[in-house]
């Protein structure tokens, strides 16, 4: 592929440490007949030897120059690009009937956050992600309570996926170098939910107001919600913060309110 300079509108840091793509492929172990997509692909670190493992592959990317350079240089019955926003993709059209997607990617680090919660809309049709993010969202996405890094994200994930930090990976792995630390990370959707929530729309609602101000208590963030009497009635300290709270209080505090109409 021919040189593409990285776009800063983009977030783009292209992947060239060899070592750290064997280390991605190896995690991710791709079969042959899977229905596999990478997401942002840029100049094709990833999307090559995912090729030599498994084809057809299909990638998702925005940059016009990357996914016509792509087209270019991989045959379309090897790789099919779709030009678009991932934000905005409908990832479950690609689903075979009889399966399951695996997604993989070195995601913008400027988009992750929504990418996570878009996808999440999704996992029903995937299997697996494998993705390389921002070494500081991953470590949200895997805190668990107590932990200065747990927050909204954790929750949100971990109601619906298995988070698993694998390894980390240092700027220069990339061009050009990011400013911060990278981490790989596997998400897998759970069959069974860990928890059991009567409303999704309310629960999301309860966590964001509940993380609304990290250094407040719940009887503060949660006044607009439920009464201090009802927190203590359910067992919970209303003087506790949101960090303290585990998958299943949260669930609980949810689940005495009425449903979204």
């Amino acid at each position: 592929m021919s040189e593409h300079r990285p776009r800063k509108r983009f977030g783009q840091h292209f992947l060239h440490d060899r070592g750290i793509v064997q280390r991605i492929l190896d995690a991710f172990d791709p079969q042959p007949g899977e229905t596999l997509v990478e997401i942002g692909p840029g100049p094709g670190a990833l999307t090559r030897p995912l090729l030599e493992r498994c084809t057809p592959l299909h990638v998702v990317e925005l940059d016009r120059d990357l996914a016509a350079q792509l087209r270019a240089d991989f045959p379309p019955e090897q790789l099919i690009v779709h030009e678009a926003d991932a934000l905005k993709f409908d990832f479950c059209s690609l689903a075979p009937t009889d399966g399951k997607l695996r997604v993989i990617g070195n995601l913008p680090y400027n988009i992750s956050t929504p990418l996570l919660f878009h996808l999440l809309e999704h996992r029903h049709c995937i299997g697996d992600m494998l993705f390389m993010l921002q070494k500081e969202v991953v470590d949200r996405m895997a805190a668990t309570p107590g932990n200065k890094d747990y927050g909204r994200l954790s929750v949100m994930l971990q109601w619906q996926l298995n988070v698993e930090k694998l390894f980390d990976v240092r700027p220069g792995a990339f061009t050009p170098p990011p400013k911060v630390d990278s981490s790989v990370v596997r998400l897998v959707p759970h069959a069974r939910p860990p928890i059991e929530v009567r409303d999704a729309h309310v629960f999301a609602q309860v966590v964001r107001a509940a993380f609304a101000q990290r250094r407040k208590t719940l009887r503060n963030n949660l006044k607009g919600l439920m009464t201090a009497e009802t927190l203590a009635s359910l067992g919970i300290d209303p003087q506790r913060r949101a960090e303290t709270l585990t998958l299943a209080e949260f669930a609980t505090l949810a689940n005495t309110l009425p449903p979204v109409v």
